[in-house]
């Protein structure tokens, strides 16, 4: 497979470097491998600190900014962070108002992120976590014990980090982070299987004419393989496996994510079909989002999260935002 690196060994590193170059309102630190907003800490503010293995771009680095992150660790390829990163990460965001841990449901994530939260304890920094698992493909896979964390996260990050830039004290920050993931559900589908750079070749099988429903962000398997379907098929079997879980009764926020492969011409065809579904379900939809924001490096395909929304979830949805993957209201 042709990739546009250097070598596999420093990919995670050159594309901090170009971070840093691209966004000057960011601290990169590159050897250590965390990326905070310049002006962290902000006096009075809860720390808002997320971070994963690389090869979900823009997640989570390019949501690090006003109205959303403090700061994100990257790890390698598709692997936690460490620990002492994310208590760097910790120290370098905390006004003394605390700091809040958004955490994937991945194993290692969990683990770390629960060693490094204890690590800043030691330290003097209370520290909150969410952890979120929002996808109703399977109970358990590969890398978890319960449901994976997928687009979930961006509703997360985008509304507990419009929270607490209001200056919201953590207790109230990581309890609307909680009823966020509570309210939140999503279904992924490949059409082709990712390729890792230090593979060089796709991670799993997916003969032509197949497509994998129910996978997760780093090609897990899902629930079953079919022939290939129309995208009105696709919407259909996504869209009702997330409302039949989240049975919402109000309005939503949909996301319609792409998985890195697939062009923003088939994502928005794609929307058009989950557009359709939810409105043949009565389900009002009040904010939607379109494009690749939770990926999984070269896979085709894409994903659907839904989120049951209020006026105050709503509200803070809306408000500004300003990083390099996400922006708006400034």
């Amino acid at each position: 497979m042709k990739m546009l690196i250097n070598v596999p060994e420093t990919v995670v590193a050159d594309a901090l470097r170009g971070i840093a170059a691209a966004h000057p309102e960011l601290t990169v630190d590159v050897e250590n491998r965390v990326v905070v907003r310049r002006d962290a800490p902000v006096a009075g503010k809860v720390g808002l600190v997320s971070g994963g293995g690389s090869g979900h771009e823009p997640l989570h680095a390019g949501f690090v900014g006003p109205g959303m992150l403090s700061a994100a660790c990257p790890g390698e390829v598709f692997t936690s962070p460490v620990p002492d990163q994310m208590l760097r990460a910790a120290a370098a965001v905390d006004s003394g108002a605390g700091v809040l841990f958004v955490v994937k449901n991945y194993t290692g994530d969990v683990l770390n992120f629960e060693m490094a939260a204890e690590l800043a304890a030691d330290e003097g920094i209370q520290v909150a976590q969410v952890v979120v698992d929002d996808d109703v493909a399977v109970s358990d896979s590969t890398f978890t014990a319960g449901r994976r964390g997928t687009g979930a996260t961006l509703f997360v990050e985008k509304i507990a980090g419009a929270l607490a830039d209001e200056g919201a004290p953590l207790e109230r920050v990581a309890a609307v982070a909680r009823q966020v993931n509570g309210a939140s559900r999503s279904f992924g589908v490949a059409l082709g299987a990712v390729t890792t750079p230090a593979k060089g070749s796709p991670t799993f099988d997916l003969p032509a004419g197949e497509l994998e429903l129910g996978i997760g962000i780093h090609g897990e398997p899902g629930r079953e393989r079919r022939p290939m379907m129309t995208s009105g098929e696709i919407a259909d079997f996504a869209v009702n496996a997330v409302l039949e879980d989240l049975r919402p009764t109000g309005p939503v926020l949909a996301l319609v994510n792409g998985m890195g492969a697939t062009p923003l011409l088939e994502l928005y065809g794609f929307h058009a079909e989950v557009h359709r579904v939810l409105s043949e379900r009565g389900v009002p939809v009040a904010r939607t989002l379109v494009g690749n924001y939770v990926t999984s490096l070269d896979m085709a395909g894409c994903s659907v999260t839904l989120c049951q929304v209020d006026e105050e979830l709503l509200r803070l949805w809306d408000a500004p935002v300003r990083t390099a993957a996400l922006r708006w209201g400034c």
